[in-house]
């Protein structure tokens, strides 16, 4: 019963640790911008939790990033068009990047541990930036061509992916795969020695 116990309040304190870690980096992300809108570095800690604490946690740390994105006025642009919709993909991006990211690891973890975290890691920013793209399409496509045709993009396709992510989802992705499943496997290692001494 108490190794239980403390399992689950190592659990916890891991949890309030990346959820702190997500503010704190969406609050800094704002500052480090590449065209319009800023980095999402936090998807590094939410692949880390969605592996490390299951599918639920890289959710609660998905929410909080969309939380903070919408505090910090990250969404602005969007919220003046359509609020209930920005709010709902903003949540919704984080929430499933998370999910995902910790159902892909599950799904992956018997086989090969490496592979698994390497793998949640692509799905974060994927699924993030995806959901993003998707939004864009339903919700504000009248908006973003005319936004669109003031940078002089040729289409509002060529803005979205050229303007609007540009080389946001590539940084995204490649601070996600250095960082992420090795994070993942040092902590592993560190609670697996932790194991055997007992």
């Amino acid at each position: 019963m108490t190794t239980f116990k403390r399992f689950d309040t190592r659990k916890l304190v891991l949890l309030a640790l990346l959820t702190a870690i997500v503010i704190i980096f969406q609050f800094l992300g704002t500052f480090v911008r590449f065209g319009q809108f800023s980095v999402s570095l936090v998807l590094m800690p939410i692949a880390v939790g969605a592996a490390l604490l299951g599918a639920l946690a890289g959710t609660w740390l998905g929410l909080v990033f969309g939380f903070v994105v919408l505090i910090t006025g990250d969404a602005a642009p969007f919220m003046v068009i359509n609020p209930a919709a920005t709010v709902l993909v903003v949540l919704l991006k984080g929430a499933l990047a998370g999910l995902l990211s910790g159902l892909m690891y599950r799904s992956l973890e018997f086989i090969n541990k490496t592979v698994a975290a390497i793998s949640a890691a692509i799905v974060c920013p994927l699924v993030n930036t995806g959901v993003f793209i998707a939004g864009c399409y339903i919700f504000f496509i009248p908006t973003l061509t005319e936004w669109g045709l003031a940078a002089g993009a040729v289409n509002v396709t060529a803005f979205i992916f050229l303007i609007l992510i540009g080389g946001n989802f590539l940084l995204e992705l490649a601070v996600n795969l250095i960082l992420s499943p090795t994070i993942v496997r040092l902590i592993q290692y560190k609670t697996d020695a932790k194991s055997k001494e007992k």
